[in-house]
């Protein structure tokens, strides 16, 4: 097998398992603060355990700015999970996720706000498609603007969930010279003390199934899960990332019809394949396709001598 061809299937694996993680969620009965909050504990002891049979804690490569931009990366991320978590409950995960995909052209915004990235006007027409897309898929209504709801706040929340990611993502862009898995471990530990005045100790005392969805949530969704990402992303060109990275969303949806019978509308799917382009000439454009591919999926460089940035695809 070609290195590329295992970072494809690499690549795969891993957004057939983020495509997943919206079951996990919600079959775990817990709130989005305790759901977070093991995640991150659960993810921090396998990322911890793989780092350490590694050696990487030894030249970690971090100075006091990079960690303090890996620190506010994971405030970030972890307050991206909980609001996408709980847009879980108030939309599906199929209109959250899709949602939730309009993070690049918020990477794209932020940049030329806060950095004074070139903003092109091809750039400015493709949000426009994607957010036209996104009206689309929400499925909100003039009534539903009106009188409110869980539902408009569940699109609002995913919304804020990807301008949180994108945020993370501009932040995390800045640190070279540091292992993806370490700045990875930094964000899910940050997380740990960010979210324990949050967390509900009394409502998880449920059945040992519940445990096995937030164990799985951490071992599999964030320890494995970016272990995976991690590797593919140094194989592959950033056009075969850009592409793969919608099997989360497909997966996503696949899994909320089967498990739980939800499925969006014929209009709402119309607004899938808006969101879906413009994504794809959004990300291609910031990164040309021969180029080396990006080293984080959510969080950071596929190795100590490049600088870190972003795929918008997991969650």
């Amino acid at each position: 097998m070609t290195p590329e061809n295992k970072g494809t299937a690499q690549l795969t694996a891993a957004m057939m398992l983020s495509g997943t993680l919206g079951v996990f969620v919600v079959e775990s009965g817990a709130s989005p603060f305790d759901v977070v909050f093991f995640r991150v504990v659960f993810g921090a002891l396998a990322l911890g355990g793989y780092v350490l049979s590694r050696g990487w804690l030894r030249d970690h490569g971090f100075t006091p700015r990079t960690l303090g931009l890996a620190v506010l990366g994971g405030v970030f991320i972890v307050l991206n999970w909980v609001l996408l978590f709980s847009a879980y409950e108030n939309t599906s995960i199929s209109v959250a996720t899709v949602v939730y995909h309009t993070q690049p052209f918020y990477v794209v915004l932020l940049g030329a706000l806060l950095f004074r990235e070139r903003l092109t006007a091809a750039k400015v027409g493709w949000v426009v498609v994607a957010f036209a897309g996104l009206i689309l898929v929400s499925g909100v209504t003039p009534g539903d603007l009106t009188s409110g709801g869980g539902y408009l706040t569940g699109v609002g929340q995913a919304l804020l969930a990807a301008l949180l990611y994108g945020l993370s993502t501009l932040v995390t862009k800045r640190i070279s010279g540091v292992r993806p898995h370490l700045i990875a471990l930094v964000q899910v530990v940050v997380g740990i003390p960010l979210l324990l005045p949050f967390a509900d100790f009394g409502a998880m005392s449920g059945e040992g199934a519940d445990w096995g969805w937030l164990v799985g949530l951490g071992v599999v969704h964030t320890g494995v899960m970016y272990v995976l990402l991690y590797a593919a992303y140094a194989k592959l060109p950033t056009s075969k990332i850009a592409v793969l990275a919608f099997v989360y969303p497909a997966v996503a949806m696949v899994m909320d019809w089967a498990v739980y019978g939800h499925h969006i509308g014929l209009v709402q799917a119309l607004g899938v394949p808006l969101i879906v382009l413009a994504s794809l000439k959004v990300t291609l454009a910031r990164t040309p396709a021969s180029a080396p591919a990006p080293q984080t999926a959510a969080h950071a460089p596929e190795a100590a001598s490049r600088p870190a940035t972003r795929a918008a695809c997991e969650a």
